[in-house]
């Protein structure tokens, strides 16, 4: 009686829980990373350089070194958040993979053991 209900758990919700776990693991990835608020700034200054403002009576020598403190930002902040979203992906698509070979392998795990026994009797070694 037991026996059956482990099989049924097994193959029906325990193997639904597992799918639902891997999928929050995945999840967790993109939420660690936070791939969306690096999409969305990706082009943003990294950090601000200089805190200074230019206003219309400043010099052309003050608004170009602006300008490049703010160019220069935006190219760091670019790099930056372009790997960690190379290192997120990444993580994603192993993960993914992963998953998806232990999901289509669940079904399989419980008849390891039989299957140990039998290797064994046949005299396979690792």
């Amino acid at each position: 009686m037991i026996t059956a209900e482990i099989f049924l758990w097994w193959y029906a919700s325990g193997w639904r829980t597992f799918i639902q776990k891997n999928r929050n693991a995945i999840s967790s990835i993109t939420d660690f990373f936070s791939m969306g608020s690096l999409v969305r700034t990706l082009f943003k200054p990294y950090r601000q350089i200089s805190a200074e403002t230019a206003n219309a009576n400043s010099s052309i020598d003050l608004k170009f070194h602006m300008f490049l403190d703010r160019l220069v930002s935006r190219f760091v902040g670019f790099c930056s958040r372009l790997m960690l979203l190379l290192a997120g992906s990444l993580l994603i698509i192993v993960g993914a993979i992963i998953s998806l070979v232990l999901i289509i392998l669940w079904p399989f795990i419980p008849l390891l053991p039989i299957a140990g026994i039998i290797l064994t009797i046949m005299g396979v070694t690792i």
